[in-house]
């Protein structure tokens, strides 16, 4: 495809007018001001658009999206226990299919062509996954409280090798990772168990971490005054690439820690700012140097799969709780979304608008009352836009949504299903 008379965020997340944008296969093969000699085949119509990076969602929870508006105004423990888990407790792989679905429709309608999610039913995960042509670092969640058992011996590890053995499928768009779900929520032994499978094997590790306040306190009582993040170097954890999520009360040395073992910060806003778990700086990411990036958390808590809503709070958030309007620029949450995303799922040919790179892409109609006058084009897509502005998203090299269409996916039919197992789930609680 050849985008012409378009309008860029180039690899900088600089503005660049008039543009020609070619893809071959699944990667960017022209970028200039000038109409390449090369016949791309099919052109599409530029003007009054925007051309991108696409988006990365890096921590997720796709079947959740049969609890959208389930469980609300509760505290976080309290949301845990007494509403998200026995809802859980009665989903089934038949109803996280179409709930996968409906959550990976959701991204890409709003520019997002991965995502890393924790959570179980993978076989439903990976299904909508393949489907869908959408990429995703997958990961079984863990949960262990008991302190004599070994990590090789919990129920969960057999499912886990499975999907271990489906690293790289869908020509590389699936990545497998491992996800104990948080240092509250498992033993040191099988943490230690986690950590040496990841190294042997090579796998990346997401979970939880320092997201309420009282975790993060409750933990330094447990284990002598460490913090969630040196507790989790302690036991190796830190060895392999992990992306930790929230980080609402990680401290200084914490970040340093993350910086020092190239972990990513996975800052989820809407979430915590819901439960009221706090209110993570992004400033203090930027200052800190460490590698972060924007997830949406599950739509239970967020409500939705929205990155636009994700950038927005991620600017502003801290400002109000830190008093203090400047060091965050729309830039550096761009590539927060962009490059920060790719960079913790390890997707390095991905993540920037370049020659050579993966050919994952967004349109944006620029054409709209609220996306005008431009004085700073970064500024626009991170304060103005809310997402409605996107017009085509592909993922290596292919169209997944254009114009209020999905190719790969039946929207209506996963709407209806998944509509159908919530209300099924509900009237059983």
């Amino acid at each position: 495809m050849l985008f012409e008379n378009i309008d860029i965020l180039d690899e900088n997340l600089e503005h660049r007018a008039n543009c020609f944008v070619g893809t071959q296969g699944d990667r960017i093969a022209y970028i200039g001001t000038e109409r390449p000699e090369e016949d791309f085949g099919e052109t599409y119509d530029g003007r009054r658009r925007l051309l991108m990076s696409a988006f990365y969602n890096v921590h997720s929870h796709i079947p959740m999206t049969l609890l959208r508006g389930y469980a609300e105004n509760l505290p976080l423990q309290r949301w845990l226990q007494e509403k998200c888990w026995p809802f859980e407790a009665l989903i089934t792989d038949e109803a996280a299919l179409p709930a996968s679905l409906l959550a990976i429709a959701e991204m890409l309608r709003f520019g997002c062509i991965s995502f890393t999610d924790m959570y179980y039913y993978t076989e439903a995960r990976m299904a909508a996954v393949e489907q869908s042509g959408i990429k995703a670092n997958l990961s079984n969640g863990m949960i262990v409280f008991d302190p004599d058992i070994e990590y090789a011996n919990t129920p969960f590890f057999p499912a886990i090798n499975a999907l271990v053995a489906c690293n790289g499928a869908f020509d590389g768009r699936l990545k497998v990772e491992l996800a104990p779900h948080s240092e509250y929520c498992m033993t040191e032994k099988t943490l230690r168990g986690v950590a040496e499978h990841a190294r042997e094997a090579g796998l990346g590790i997401n979970l939880h971490v320092s997201e309420t306040r009282s975790e993060h306190e409750e933990c330094k009582e447990r284990h002598g005054g460490m913090t969630p993040t040196a507790f989790l170097e302690s036991v190796g954890l830190l060895d392999s690439p992990v992306t930790a999520a929230h980080c609402a009360w990680a401290t200084d040395d914490d970040l340093a820690i993350l910086k020092a073992h190239d972990a990513t910060v996975a800052t989820c806003p809407a979430s915590n700012l819901k439960l009221g778990s706090g209110v993570a700086s992004t400033l203090r990411f930027k200052e800190s140097g460490v590698n972060w990036a924007i997830g949406t958390d599950g739509v239970a808590s967020n409500n939705a799969h929205n990155l636009f809503r994700e950038m927005y709070l991620a600017a502003i958030a801290h400002r109000g709780a830190e008093e203090n309007p400047v060091g965050i620029e729309a830039i550096d949450v761009l590539r927060a979304a962009t490059a920060g995303g790719a960079h913790a799922q390890r997707r390095d040919d991905c993540g920037t608008l370049a020659v050579g790179k993966k050919a994952d892409l967004v349109v944006l109609d620029t054409d709209l009352p609220w996306m005008q006058p431009v004085s700073d084009m970064a500024t626009n897509v991170v304060y103005s836009a809310c997402g409605s502005e996107v017009v085509l998203t592909m993922a290596d090299g292919r169209i997944l949504y254009h114009d209020g269409e999905w190719p790969t996916i039946d929207v209506e039919k996963a709407m209806a299903e998944t509509q159908g197992a919530t209300d099924d789930i509900a009237s059983r609680l």
